[in-house]
């Protein structure tokens, strides 16, 4: 069995990073979702993250598994959901979830988000939102299985896109 670590990517990573972003693209566009098909993200939106310390990976050994950018109350667009969100406190928003192609298949998706839930309990948070486009089956099937809830719809660049909430015991 593998040995997964789940850290704070570094900035000499951001290439491959990106790499692993561009096969999630091209993935996405195969399965015929819109999401991510508009030139965004990108290597700098990947920096970025990096930067600000909110990049984050899952990495086997040397290889990059998986990398999301993790973020704690910092989402303007959740303020104007269309709906209601589960909890009005803090909160842990993900964003740019991707596993390495070489990794499909394998639960790591899971993984990363079990991940993101330890952050969270780490930081005395007990609320993750996180949003996905209408199309994006696979997210969407990954948040049915993991007990997150819809809670309505938030704009990001002029596209709708799905909300969810999971709320985590104390």
């Amino acid at each position: 069995m593998s040995n997964y670590l789940f850290r704070q990517a570094k900035i000499r990573e951001a290439n491959a990073i990106w790499n692993i972003l561009q096969d999630a693209v091209a993935r996405r566009k195969a399965d015929g979702s819109a999401q991510w098909q508009d030139g965004y993200p990108n290597l700098q939106v990947v920096e970025k993250d990096i930067d600000r310390g909110a990049g984050y990976v899952l990495v086997d050994g040397d290889f990059l598994v998986g990398y999301c950018a993790i973020l704690i109350d910092d989402e303007p667009a959740y303020q104007n959901i269309q709906g209601t969100w589960l909890t009005d406190g803090s909160f842990v928003v993900f964003h740019r979830v991707a596993v390495s192609k070489d990794y499909i298949g394998m639960g790591m998706a899971q993984q990363l988000l079990l991940h993101i839930e330890t952050f969270a309990k780490e930081h005395a948070i007990q609320s993750l939102r996180a949003d996905t486009n209408f199309d994006n089956t696979a997210m969407l099937r990954i948040f049915e299985k993991m007990n997150y809830q819809y809670c309505g719809e938030v704009v990001f660049r002029g596209s709708s896109r799905k909300a969810f909430e999971k709320v985590l015991a104390v």
